[in-house]
């Protein structure tokens, strides 16, 4: 273990927002950051996609912000007011892309980000990916951000070990359709349990092959989003479903120290962590995923991959820069 370890209390916060709606949002989270610094949390985590849950669905686009805006202004300010330091993601245009931005607030004012490397699934139609290596020094120590899916592909694991002493991290993991009948269900049934799983289990697999402590905040609750069919076309299916990704604090040999299931909804968990790097109790192996993905889950991985790059392409990309446009408008008072 590292001589710098130290015991802190942290926070992670399982949300429930409103797809689009960047106000409500980060009134919500305001609030419950203000109830971990309350209770003594001085590293608090806050989901991926903290701004607004990220369904396949028009609203989504006005989520979008430009790099400097009211959201990184609040975390900011709660982090200066806690003295503490905060951590998540939202949708950020720079340039002419997009990115899922990873922000990590210190109290002094400093920000450090990572743009998460690989969209997953429907996530395509709204963000591409980054290239960057996730490592922060801070007055902390030195801290990691790896987002969702990140936590089960090797090669985060290789980027991360041996430079962090704690990994920031939040989930937006959801599971199969509801209402597509008994027979899917059926057929399904096992799948949707092992993804289940894989995203209840994501948090300590990582912590063994990085060796130091993780937080994942993740979102909770049930919403409908649209299916996309066929790449280049606007058909697609309505799809209900719900989160999975169970909100949890590790240690670093990866046993829970706090969790949260995403059916007991909004909340916060907190435990005392050691900020320190430990020996590795997992091995990185040389496969591109950490656990071994069913053929029917990595089928659907690269159908809605390809479906919502093409959409991207098309109208995505271009509406989350409209978007970002006119949130940098208003937040600067233009009125237009």
């Amino acid at each position: 273990m590292s001589d710098t370890a130290q015991p802190t209390k942290a926070a992670a916060i399982q949300f429930e927002g409103v797809p689009g709606d960047v106000a409500e949002n980060m009134r919500r989270l305001d609030a419950m950051i203000a109830e971990a610094a309350r209770k003594g949390a001085k590293l608090i985590g806050v989901p991926e996609f903290a701004t607004s849950p990220l369904p396949f669905r028009g609203e989504v686009h006005q989520s979008v912000l430009p790099p400097q805006n009211a959201a990184v202004d609040m975390f900011k300010a709660a982090a200066k007011r806690y003295g503490c330091h905060i951590g998540g993601s939202m949708l950020i245009a720079e340039g002419d892309s997009i990115y899922n931005r990873y922000h990590l607030f210190e109290p002094d004012g400093k920000t450090h980000l990572h743009d998460k490397d690989l969209p997953t699934m429907w996530e395509n139609a709204f963000y591409g990916p980054g290239n960057d290596d996730g490592a922060f020094e801070t007055s902390l120590g030195r801290m990691g951000a790896a987002v969702c899916w990140e936590l089960i592909r090797n090669q985060t694991a290789r980027r991360l070990v041996g430079r962090v002493d704690v990994v920031m991290t939040g989930t937006h993991w959801w599971t199969l359709p509801s209402n597509w009948g008994g027979l899917v269900d059926r057929m399904f049934g096992p799948l949707t349990q092992y993804n289940r799983y894989l995203s209840e289990n994501a948090p300590t697999e990582f912590a063994r092959r990085v060796g130091a402590p993780v937080l994942q905040a993740s979102h909770c609750g049930q919403f409908r989003t649209d299916f996309m069919l066929l790449p280049g076309t606007p058909m697609t299916a309505p799809y209900d479903t719900n989160y999975v990704g169970a909100t949890q604090i590790v240690d670093a040999e990866g046993s829970v120290l706090a969790s949260r299931n995403t059916v007991d909804g909004p909340g916060i968990v907190f435990a005392d962590i050691e900020i320190g790097a430990h020996q590795p109790t997992e091995p990185i192996e040389e496969a591109f995923w950490m656990p071994e993905l069913p053929l029917t889950l990595r089928a659907y991985w690269h159908h809605q991959n390809i479906c919502a790059k093409s959409y991207y392409r098309r109208t995505g990309r271009q509406a989350g820069l409209n978007a970002a446009t006119s949130n940098r408008a208003e937040s600067v008072g233009v009125v237009r």
